[in-house]
């Protein structure tokens, strides 16, 4: 593995931290180097908001010039502006390395192309052209100005983590959430970390819907709402072949909610982002429409009888931790 190589991937686990909390932006990281120097690594986390590109400059300015800037810089307005008034030469040291090819469009963002062959840095290196048609451009915007750009740098793990992203363009996205014991029990109460319940809940503010199967509705009486985060809960579709649940429960009663239960897994050609908690009926009910399946996994032995009874065959993504627990990203296969 070459220098250009190693920083890539370590953008790449950079936006592995926000995948899918970006919806319904792909997830994206950046880095900076000068001189043959690390100064900056940095991800998109919010749609509207900076994206990678600008976040990893911004870091890369108070590590170059020693001071601190006084605006928000998750205000993409405000840091493009920011970084418009330094002078031209101010990154000319410096090599850019982002997942996705630069924007060239311009929306709730700037264009981050346009930026890029404004400062001028000495290379910019990207993983992945963007494939989704009339989003490209940022590449010839570059070369156009005279910039240095090499492509295709970790290009098959770059296209791996904007998977969920070219899948909601076209149909649903379907995220199943598992959480169990080293040795795959999932009954007997919480069994993930703080930090991966509130990772939980960053998803359920940002997806589309959230399904839920009736026998967890029946058993645990959850909420489901994202109280570890302080954002507004998300629309709940109940999977069940029986409409007999208990109306005073928490989970019917959050207000700016909608709640529908049905016996028909619908709703999946529309695109859009569905986060599934559930047990191993909904897991075998919905088998053939998950996507990816994110399986947090506590250092824990467990007697409970409770695990997941299917026979599914899956591929590794990528992993990392949440506290205590191991982070597992799968694909369905």
């Amino acid at each position: 593995m070459n220098s250009n190589e190693i920083y890539m991937t370590l953008a790449i686990k950079k936006a592995w931290q926000y995948q899918l909390r970006t919806y319904p932006n792909p997830a994206v990281g950046a880095l900076v180097s000068c001189n043959g120097e690390i100064i900056a690594i940095e991800a998109h986390q919010k749609a509207g908001t900076s994206h990678a590109e600008v976040l990893a400059l911004l870091e890369a300015y108070k590590f170059i010039s020693k001071q601190e800037f006084s605006f928000d810089k998750f205000d993409s307005h405000k840091a493009h502006e920011f970084l418009y008034s330094l002078p031209k030469n101010f990154f000319s040291n410096c090599t850019i390395f982002v997942t996705l090819e630069p924007c060239s469009h311009r929306g709730q963002t700037p264009s981050c192309a346009s930026l890029l062959a404004h400062i001028r840095p000495k290379k910019v290196i990207i993983a992945t052209l963007d494939p989704i048609k009339g989003h490209g451009g940022g590449l010839e915007r570059l070369r156009e100005q005279g910039i240095e750009v090499e492509t295709s740098v970790c290009e098959k793990e770059a296209l791996e983590l904007l998977e969920p992203f070219l899948i909601w363009q076209k149909r649903a996205f379907v995220l199943f959430k598992i959480a169990q014991t080293s040795n795959g029990k999932i009954g007997g109460g919480y069994l993930s970390s703080k930090e991966s319940l509130r990772h939980v809940h960053q998803f359920r503010a940002v997806c589309s819907l959230m399904m839920i199967g009736g026998n967890t509705v029946r058993v645990d009486r959850p909420t489901l709402d994202c109280r570890f985060t302080g954002d507004n809960a998300p629309d709940i579709t109940i999977y069940s072949k029986e409409d007999n649940f208990d109306r005073e429960i928490a989970l019917f009663s959050i207000e700016g909610r909608e709640v529908k239960v049905t016996d028909k897994l619908e709703d999946f050609d529309k695109p859009s982002f569905i986060f599934v908690e559930g047990g191993a009926g909904m897991l075998n009910a919905l088998r053939d429409k998950i996507d990816w399946i994110l399986q947090y996994q506590t250092p824990k032995l467990s007697s409970h009888n409770s695990s997941y009874e299917v026979n599914l065959d899956l591929e590794f993504l990528y992993q990392d931790r949440r506290g205590v627990d191991l982070l597992l990203w799968n694909r369905v296969t």
